[in-house]
């Protein structure tokens, strides 16, 4: 497959059109990223490398930090965490409260906010140092041990994010949230800073791609079980309420977050991410998401 020439005619393509979007300017520190940045990197299992673009620029990851958290929550608790967070697309919007108290504080899957934070209640349950461990095990994905929190972003988010306060507090009032409220969100709100590069985020979601084992070290994270239904969980649920055109437009496992970066797996094949800061309404790149497409589209492969 000529996977370069495929993302370079992607590229020519996109340079002919206009898109729209804004960036996330609900968080103040995304507001001040270069809306027009982009970049695309696709790594095979071959050990192949494709790339376009600003592929090596960092930026803040958001809620693709959550599948890297749901990766170490899932194994500690085991099948027990579905009795705390479900596995249901949910429909609604990634910071919904009005879902959360029809369904007595059980979010509806790990990927909107509220089972985020249940996730990171979990996390900071059962490691020492949650931020630094967290970090750590990121860091050890990517085999980059550079790869950090940004400070700013974390601030910023603790500033303005009066509806993560909301969500952690009403599932608190559920008994759903079991250490302090303040403590699960300052862990949920540096996870969410994390900043990575298009490279780096490809390269670390070839795990997903190769059923929950590390390509490099071989180390198996997730074991096969697992890996089938975290994978499973990303095709249903990893773009908030557009998870269904998601899967109807392009066909793979993935999760986007608010800083514009989509990640996304073909399984046994390669892992693939795109960075584009502006937004559609719900919360999804639009050059990502169209950038996907035409990638399954000219490649004919997807899971489907």
């Amino acid at each position: 497959m000529e996977y370069q020439k495929i993302l370079d005619d992607i590229n020519a393509e996109l340079k002919r059109e206009s898109f729209g979007g804004k960036v996330a300017n609900y968080i103040p520190e995304l507001a001040q990223v270069d809306p027009d940045k982009f970049g695309i990197h696709l790594s095979t299992l071959d050990n192949g490398d494709y790339f376009i673009g600003c592929n090596k620029e960092r930026f803040s990851i958001q809620s693709i930090s959550k599948v890297f958290a749901l990766t170490m929550a899932y194994p500690m608790l085991g099948e027990k965490l579905w009795k705390r967070v479900g596995v249901e697309p949910s429909g609604n919007p990634f910071n919904s409260l009005v879902q959360l108290e029809y369904e007595s504080g059980i979010p509806r899957n790990p990927l909107i906010n509220a089972g985020a934070l249940v996730v990171s209640d979990v996390l900071v349950s059962n490691l020492k140092n949650p931020k630094h461990d967290f970090l750590r095990f990121v860091q050890k994905l990517a085999g980059n041990s550079t790869i950090s929190y940004n400070e700013k972003v974390a601030e910023s988010e603790k500033d303005t994010g009066y509806r993560n306060v909301a969500l952690a507090s009403l599932m608190k009032s559920f008994g759903n949230i079991e250490n302090l409220v303040e403590e699960v969100l300052d862990f949920y709100f540096y996870m969410c800073s994390i900043e990575m590069s298009c490279k780096e985020l490809s390269q670390t979601f070839l795990l997903y791609a190769n059923h929950g084992k590390h390509f490099v070290s071989k180390e198996r994270i997730l074991n096969a079980s697992q890996s089938k239904r975290l994978s499973a969980i990303l095709l249903t649920c990893g773009f908030y309420d557009q998870a269904g055109e998601f899967t109807f437009k392009v066909g793979l496992p993935g999760k986007s977050g608010v800083g514009g970066g989509i990640a996304a797996v073909f399984p046994e094949h390669y892992s693939v991410a795109v960075w584009s800061p502006k937004l559609n309404k719900a919360g999804n790149s639009v050059l990502g998401m169209e950038v996907l497409e035409r990638l399954t589209t000219k490649t004919g492969l997807s899971i489907f």
